[in-house]
């Protein structure tokens, strides 16, 4: 079965041209024009990927971004006529896995898929830290005293990066390269708002301990409580 891409965007022309050049590339397309009809679909039967125009009627992009989140991890890619940082840092904040800003290319676009795609593949086997922290690779799956955390793909990199040493202070920059290695534009911002939302969740099921500790003027840490 091919890879399903929905495409959501208002716009009949850059629809049309994203879908040719996306079947040419081997994926299997559907378009909707408006953000209510998107977020219908992505509940009913979730595609492998969202192409997520933010200006949409109906329901703006960045509402359906936060709904579909409650439901689904899918991949999502913005596709954005604001180019402010903020902006994208809330599209980022929300969940989305990638952002496009117009004009864009259409190979660029396709490219993006790809890479969102390639790193939605989880490698084999699995990894496991002390303290009730779990990370699956194999089901993307993050487990806290057994309750989920529901991550986005971009929180479960950077928290796996984190938990594979414990303990070591990790700078931004080494986290860009290692959580976000095909992602050359993500920035250090990005790094800290899913920093915070990793805390926020990992909060809600263990409060009593701070899981990722920030030293300041260098980075962050993932330290495990004491056993016993």
């Amino acid at each position: 079965m091919n890879t399903r891409v929905l495409i959501v965007e208002d716009d009949p022309d850059i629809a049309s041209v994203l879908g040719d050049y996306l079947r040419h590339a081997g994926y299997e397309t559907e378009h909707v024009a408006d953000g209510a009809t998107a977020l219908e679909r992505i509940l009913a039967r979730p595609p492998d990927l969202t192409l997520l125009d933010i200006m949409l009627p109906r329901m703006d992009g960045l509402t359906v971004l936060r709904e579909a989140r409650r439901h689904t991890q899918r991949p999502v890619i913005l596709l954005t006529a604001r180019i402010e940082e903020v902006d994208r840092l809330i599209g980022l904040d929300l969940g989305a896995d990638d952002y496009v800003c117009k004009p864009f290319s259409p190979r660029e676009v396709v490219a993006r898929v790809r890479a969102v795609l390639r790193r939605g593949q989880p490698a084999a086997g699995g990894l496991v830290a002390s303290s009730g922290l779990v990370l699956d690779e194999t089901r993307w799956q993050a487990l806290l005293r057994g309750a989920p955390l529901s991550l986005t793909r971009r929180e479960f990199r950077l928290l796996e990066v984190l938990a594979r040493t414990p303990g070591r202070i990790f700078t931004r920059s080494q986290l860009l390269d290692l959580a976000y290695d095909d992602d050359a534009d993500v920035t250090e911002r990005a790094v800290d708002s899913h920093v915070k939302n990793l805390r926020r969740k990992l909060a809600a099921v263990a409060p009593e301990h701070e899981w990722i500790r920030s030293v300041y003027g260098v980075g962050f840490c993932l330290e495990l409580p004491a056993e016993g």
